[in-house]
């Protein structure tokens, strides 16, 4: 059950950001074959000015197109499934016109006992849900 926070520049319609979201969560589906309807996304966009988002010295441009994505998930997945799963979604981003230097991901792990989906109880303690296979 990933979380998903995706930020990008104001002025894209609001299909293209759905598109962004979609893309961005049938790369998930099919590498980690997590269930359709664990879909939380939380798309923000940003005036002119507020992201800042350089190539960290690799030697590539970005444009004012950058979505930054971070994802938030249950730890115990391997490098391999990681390195699967940027490439995947860089490449259906691509697929909705997002360039591969416009995709930035940040990746955090976290435990069962981490989530809550309301109630304010941890359903993956509690047993009402299965915690996801790895």
């Amino acid at each position: 059950m990933p979380l998903v926070r995706i930020d990008v520049n104001a002025g894209r319609s609001p299909e293209a950001l759905a598109a962004i979201s979609r893309s961005i969560h049938d790369a998930i589906l099919a590498e980690y074959g997590i269930p359709e309807r664990d879909y939380f996304h939380i798309v923000t966009e940003h005036s002119e000015g507020q992201i800042y988002a350089q190539d960290a010295g690799l030697g590539f441009e970005r444009t004012s197109n950058v979505v930054m994505i971070q994802i938030f998930t249950q730890e115990g997945r391997s490098r391999d499934a990681k390195q699967s799963l940027f490439a995947a979604i860089a490449a259906r981003l691509g697929e909705v016109g997002v360039a591969g230097e416009d995709v930035f991901l940040g990746y955090v792990e976290n435990t069962a006992s981490d989530w809550s989906f309301g109630f304010g109880r941890a359903q993956y303690v509690t047993g009402e849900l299965a915690v996801p296979r790895k």
